[in-house]
């Protein structure tokens, strides 16, 4: 490993704890990396940090040290229900990689108690647990801590809790914008005493981040750190020994270029990305069958209970966190990333070589690559839960693409669907607006009713044919329905409108009308029938009858 640290620990102007010198011992940390030592002098005397740093450079040490050193410095001891410290940051997983980063240092600090808020468990599990063991230091996801804020009714007045609080840290923070938890932040804040200290981490500064820094920290030392041997002008955002490759392909030979890179670099550990939920559950599913020898494990945020428990056994599988191509080089590691990109998205490189700062590699597409592609309709056309998954993944996908931030780029007009369509390797086409009216000449469905295609798992196949049953009645059973009603609310108008000629024909006897008057009345009865009989509402033998019954009450209206 290249050394990229600056200075041993015993460097730093305010000697560190006997507890905390042991700690770094213990993992193995015997000097520090430049983000660290230009922030924790600054953050333990005192002053709010706003630090600008590549993702892997050796943040968390960087406002984890100075929290412990800051909280051992405190006058008065925190009680159990106090709060001295909050670490919030976007994700489970990180919050879930701080936390015990954190337990390592804590050990050694028993006086200290320290809670993980994050969600994906009941709220009020969270809740007992406070009041159980209570939580000098939080680390915690936005969306949980701001809920946690709101659960007095609860039991739990969290803001008297954080009365006492010394420190917040925002890790991440230009992941905290991007990943639209801004109002969750302002609404954390308003919470929190002002008399603190505040560190904002981030890899990128955008204008978000300014506000935030703006908003929640006072008088702030800004630091921006490079890695060591990289220019001071060099403003590229991604470790300098992350290797970033591209590769274009067509939509219908993008997977087949996946599964053939997986399979060449078996030996290596991966994390591959997709831009859904729907497509993690699909793409995961077959690449599950397609590549064998090797531990398939799908993660994304709709997950409950479960996307802890594989992330948990990812950590174990691999020897380092690989969240996403940020994540790999980790502290003067070497690590790669490879992205697909379509022909028409090929400008997305020059955007992230200028905007970004982050160069890019191409990586040519491989030749003689196996098609895949059939052996995947084929598991879908023996499993409706593949199936359905692409059909799913297919409409999200373009839904995301939609939406895309660089829509500029990424446009969805320019999509070639049937590509697409055949690169899910789909049955036939989804019904989705995006497709309306669109013919697809290139693309040629399945000649099998995809209705008739069965759920491998034959308890959910049981209960598909119980619900196709039960529809079917409900289908009979609400145009039975609709026909009775339609015959009703005629009889109905029928009564209503015998009923006002009846009153009308009294009312103007007793005003004294004379046969003008009621011959108006039959004529206007008499258009009326003839408009319904014209339009098909009655026979001509209706019409006949009510015409002459119109007639002979005219009669006895007349006669009286």
């Amino acid at each position: 490993m290249e050394a990229v640290t600056e200075g041993g620990w015993s460097s730093l102007p305010v000697p560190l704890s006997p507890g905390v010198l042991l700690a770094l011992q213990d993992l193995g940390f015997d000097r520090m990396t430049p983000v660290q030592s230009a922030t924790i002098p600054l953050f333990m005397s005192n002053k709010d940090v706003a630090a600008e740093a590549v993702t892997g450079s050796g943040k968390t040490l960087a406002f984890v040290i100075p929290i412990l050193e800051i909280l051992l410095r405190r006058e008065e001891k925190l009680k159990k229900m106090q709060v001295g410290a909050i670490i919030i940051t976007p994700t489970r997983e990180l919050a879930i990689q701080i936390d015990e980063v954190l337990t390592h240092f804590t050990k050694h600090f028993p006086k200290f108690s320290q809670i993980l808020l994050i969600g994906g468990r009941n709220p009020m599990e969270d809740v007992e647990k406070f009041k159980e063991h209570g939580g000098n230091i939080i680390v915690a996801t936005p969306g949980r801590l701001e809920d946690l804020f709101r659960r007095k009714a609860d039991g739990l007045d969290l803001a008297s809790c954080v009365k006492s609080l010394d420190v917040l840290v925002l890790d991440e923070a230009d992941r905290l914008l991007d990943m639209g938890f801004e109002s969750s932040l302002n609404a954390i804040l308003a919470f929190l005493p002002k008399q603190r200290r505040t560190g904002l981490f981030s890899a990128t500064q955008t204008q978000e981040v300014e506000n935030l820094v703006r908003a929640g920290l006072r008088n702030p030392v800004r630091i921006s750190v490079k890695e060591k041997g990289v220019a001071a002008t060099n403003t590229q955002k991604t470790p300098t020994r992350l290797e970033n490759y591209y590769m274009i392909c067509k939509a219908d030979e993008k997977f087949n270029q996946l599964v053939h890179f997986l399979r060449q670099h078996k030996q290596e550990k991966h994390l591959v990305f997709f831009s859904t939920c729907a497509c993690v559950e699909y793409y995961g599913k077959a690449l599950e069958s397609l590549i064998k020898q090797v531990k398939i494990m799908c993660i994304h945020g709709k997950m409950k209970h479960k996307r802890n428990k594989i992330f948990t056994e990812f950590r174990r599988l691999a020897g380092a966190f690989v969240h996403r191509c940020g994540r790999t080089a980790r502290i003067g590691n070497a690590g790669s990333a490879l992205v697909f990109l379509l022909p028409m998205e090929e400008s997305y490189i020059n955007f992230l070589s200028i905007n970004q700062k982050c160069p890019m590699q191409e990586m040519q597409p491989q030749r003689n690559v196996l098609d895949l592609l059939p052996k995947l309709k084929s598991m879908a056309l023996a499993d409706r839960a593949v199936f359905e998954k692409g059909m799913k993944a297919f409409v999200s996908y373009i839904q995301a693409y939609a939406k895309h931030e660089c829509n500029l780029i990424f446009r969805i007009k320019d999509l070639d669907f049937a590509s697409l369509a055949k690169g899910f390797a789909l049955l036939k086409m989804p019904k989705m607006p995006e497709l309306r009216g669109k013919c697809f000449p290139d693309f040629t469905p399945v000649t099998v009713n995809t209705d008739s295609i069965p759920f491998k798992d034959k308890n959910r196949e049981k209960q598909r044919q119980k619900q196709l049953e039960q529809q079917r009645k409900e289908r009979e059973e609400s145009e039975g329905k609709k026909k009775f009603i339609k015959n009703k609310s005629w009889s109905k108008q029928k009564a209503k409108r015998e009923k006002k000629r009846k009153l009308t024909a009294k009312r103007k006897r007793e005003e004294g009308s004379d046969v003008e008057d009621e011959d108006m009345e039959e004529l206007l009865n008499d258009t009326r029938l003839l408009k319904r009989l014209k339009k098909g509402k009655i026979s001509e033998e209706e019409f006949e009858k009510r015409l002459t019954g119109s007639q002979s009450k005219f009669k006895e209206a007349a006669a009286d």
